[in-house]
């Protein structure tokens, strides 16, 4: 599972799988296994602002932390995304 990034922001990793890159652009957390099962979800729109789609086990002020990290930094992570073949961004 390609990982956004190597430390864990809020005690989760933030990475997408292999197989959901045919969706728009996306994060999914978690702090055990890098699957989408029990993961949480955020879309990310063109502006960086994240839509949680499912919550998996995170705790509201975890998806805050999440949130504000992936505004601040979703330009890298979609390019990490795109390098790996992903499409646009969500509402596109």
């Amino acid at each position: 599972m390609p990982k956004y990034f190597r430390d864990k922001i809020a005690d989760h990793y933030l990475y997408f799988t292999a197989k959901c890159i045919v969706e728009a652009m996306h994060v999914h957390a978690s702090d055990k296994k890098l699957t989408e099962a029990d993961s949480a979800k955020f879309f990310v729109k063109a502006d960086g602002t994240a839509v949680l789609q499912k919550r998996g086990d995170l705790t509201d002020s975890q998806i805050t932390t999440i949130e504000k990290f992936i505004k601040a930094n979703y330009v890298d992570m979609y390019k990490t995304w795109k390098d790996f073949g992903g499409g646009e961004f969500y509402g596109k």
